[in-house]
């Protein structure tokens, strides 16, 4: 049943994303205030689902319904704000939701045992931070390289103009500007 519940609400949450990339600032408004709705409707469903069980069984369930939340929420506005910003920290929100879904399902053991899994949990947070942290200096570079690659081009581009002369290298220099 959890799990059910959880990829639900992880598939319903991937579908608003699918189509955006595109879109106009006012569709793109229109979209995230329509998945943040569904979003909140969805948790409130599944944070009710989880009244049926008890103990760590419901705070692991509860915590689930957090991270599906958070992850779409977190999409939901990276995506319409569009940053590198807004991704990172849509990454860090997912990392950090994660990481408490990871320490609850911790409580359930004992000893060294959960030692070991709160221990593994951070872990992996730290991981995803440092992926989230990695993600935005890759995105720099591509886009340093997309650049450096269009400079290169025009560069060659314009040369390429020299060789002709009056109106027609005119043409051929501002075809090279845009």
């Amino acid at each position: 049943m959890k799990k059910t519940l959880s990829m639900l609400l992880l598939a319903s949450a991937s579908f608003g994303f699918v189509a955006v990339s595109h879109a106009s600032p006012a569709e793109l408004k229109a979209t995230y205030d329509a998945t943040k709705k569904q979003a909140d409707a969805d948790y409130k469903a599944a944070k009710a689902a989880c009244d049926s069980h008890k103990g760590n069984a419901k705070d692991v369930c509860q915590k689930e319904a957090k991270l599906a939340h958070v992850k779409t929420i977190a999409e939901a506005e990276a995506t319409y704000k569009g940053t590198d910003k807004a991704h990172k920290k849509a990454r860090m929100d997912i990392a950090d939701a994660n990481y408490e879904l990871a320490k609850e399902k911790c409580d359930d053991q004992t000893g060294n045992n959960k030692d070991v899994c709160v221990k593994e949990a951070k872990a992996a947070k730290t991981a995803a931070v440092a992926d989230a942290k990695a993600s935005k200096e890759i995105s720099a570079a591509r886009k340093e390289a997309r650049e450096d690659k269009a400079d290169a081009n025009a560069s060659v581009q314009k040369e390429k103009c020299d060789a002709l002369a009056g109106a027609e290298k005119t043409r051929c220099l501002d075809a090279v500007k845009k």
